[in-house]
């Protein structure tokens, strides 16, 4: 497969993101549409659909600066977007690039746009070191953040603000979780030196490798000894702490990270549920994979009439539905999709399913509300505004993880239920 035919599809699955798609689902698509694509092919069109979004704005500054008006054709704008990237952000031969990306051209409309490409993608060449240098004056291009979603995080987070948006525009680590049912981090690590991987350790059963590989490649990923998780959603499971015996409810729980680790950690009680069979199929593979099992619903966790057998729950983990904006790092067209008023109507949906969640679980139990999002509304407002609505609610601990270099952004607070209710 050649280079000219993954620009191709680079170029296809812009132009659905820039339409309001989401980028996995159409990756995902694309990829199941292309059986002969190699491993190499799919790994450079990863490569090109992510950092078209995780650097849209400084493409999109820097394009403009090349262009006399605006490209009103949405395809031609997607290859020229998907060659700057390639010929800003990678080792992709530009002779190649420019070649490639003007013959696609070439067949839009009656090829008018040929002569028109060719001259823009060459001064780019001639003008990239000035180009990116006035990008640095430019916020939105400088940030690769929308405007309003830079204010947010400056004004949610004045001191760390300049840190979250340089951790957005890295690439996500690919962090593993060890199934302590069969060893430690230690044992893990010796196996992945063993089969050439480096990789360094994190805690007692979680690895950060030094560069990604398929999992294919993990030893003993097959056979359940580890998972592929972020080292911030690992943290999810320590925090609810699950016991040997306990009833235990995971509300949203595709596509069953924390599900698996909660399985590992004690002989639990599960129920695992989630509203998308799709979704939720998902888990139930994965639990396959681990050796593991739970109940499991396709149901909406706030309908308790559609799943709940009225026995009361030990625990809960409420992983609700958020903006997932901790997240960018590893899903960077979140912050072009993401609108200023999308935080308030999660915490809107959120609201009503903890108060239903709050229902099943017994006096004395606990629940660990979970968000995998940075935003005020969706975690410390919300749980405040919970702790008022429910006089039999503890806060007993609250922590706020910001994205970095080991970790995506995750928010989780940990509330008790009085032994009185």
């Amino acid at each position: 497969m050649s280079l000219s035919h993954v620009q191709f599809l680079a170029a296809q699955i812009f132009t659905a993101v820039h339409g309001g798609q989401n980028l996995s689902d159409e990756l995902g698509r694309v990829l199941a549409g292309e059986p002969a694509l190699s491993a190499q092919d799919k790994g450079m069109l990863q490569d090109l659909a992510y950092g078209c979004q995780r650097f849209y704005g400084s493409l999109h500054f820097m394009l403009n600066r090349l262009l006399n008006k605006p490209v009103d054709n949405p395809l031609l704008y997607a290859h020229l977007l998907v060659a700057l990237y390639q010929l800003n952000h990678t080792r992709n031969a530009p002779y190649a690039v420019v070649n490639e990306t003007v013959r696609h051209i070439g067949k839009i409309g009656r090829g008018q746009y040929r002569s028109f490409a060719n001259a823009i993608l060459r001064r780019f060449l001639r003008e990239r070191e000035g180009l990116n240098k006035a990008a640095r004056f430019d916020d939105t291009a400088k940030y690769n953040l929308p405007a309003w979603l830079k204010s947010s995080l400056q004004q949610q987070y004045p001191k760390h603000w300049h840190n979250i948006a340089a951790a957005f525009q890295m690439h996500p680590p690919l962090t593993l979780r060890v199934n302590r049912r069969y060893g430690n981090a230690e044992r893990y690590a010796a196996l992945l030196q063993q089969a050439g991987i480096e990789a360094k350790i994190l805690d007692d059963y979680a690895v950060r490798l030094n560069e990604a590989v398929p999992v294919q490649q993990l030893p003993q990923f097959a056979e359940g000894h580890v998972s592929v998780q972020d080292w911030g959603a690992q943290q999810a499971a320590y925090l609810l702490q699950p016991q040997n015996n306990e009833r235990i409810l995971d509300a949203c729980a595709a596509p069953g990270g924390k599900t698996g680790h909660i399985l590992e950690m004690a002989d639990c009680a599960l129920t695992a549920l989630d509203i998308d069979p799709v979704r939720l199929q998902r888990v139930q593979d994965n639990l396959t994979r681990l050796g593991l099992h739970a109940q499991l619903h396709c149901a909406a966790a706030q309908n308790l009439d559609d799943w709940w057998d009225g026995q009361p729950f030990d625990a809960i983990l409420a992983d609700v539905p958020c903006t997932a904006s901790g997240t960018i790092k590893r899903n960077p067209d979140i912050k072009w999709l993401r609108r200023p008023n999308d935080a308030a109507k999660t915490a809107r949906q959120q609201e009503i399913l903890l108060d239903r969640l709050w229902q099943t679980l017994k006096p004395g139990g606990r629940m660990l509300l979970a968000t995998c999002s940075l935003f005020h509304e969706e975690n410390g407002r919300q749980c405040q505004n919970f702790l008022q609505r429910h006089p039999d609610a503890q806060l007993q601990q609250e922590q706020t993880l910001l994205p970095n270099d080991k970790q995506d952004g995750f928010y989780y607070a940990l509330i008790s239920k009085s032994q009185s209710a």
